[in-house]
């Protein structure tokens, strides 16, 4: 977990000044859904994004 924390102030939170909590919060939010836990490629899913990991897993399940 400590990872994702270090991930998530390097790539979004560092230098960046948010007008209002809520700015901030819905930013965290994007990064989250939509860069994180989609795009970003992850180390324990050998070096694949969790949406190309998932499609992989699920192609080999059928076969």
């Amino acid at each position: 977990m400590d990872s994702f924390w270090g991930s998530l102030k390097n790539e979004l939170t560092h230098h960046q000044h948010y007008e209002t909590r809520a700015h901030a919060k819905a930013a965290v939010q994007k990064y989250i859904e939509i860069f994180y836990s989609r795009q970003r490629r992850h180390s324990r899913l050998g070096y694949l994004s969790p949406t190309v990991f998932a499609e992989t897993f699920k192609h080999r399940q059928a076969a």
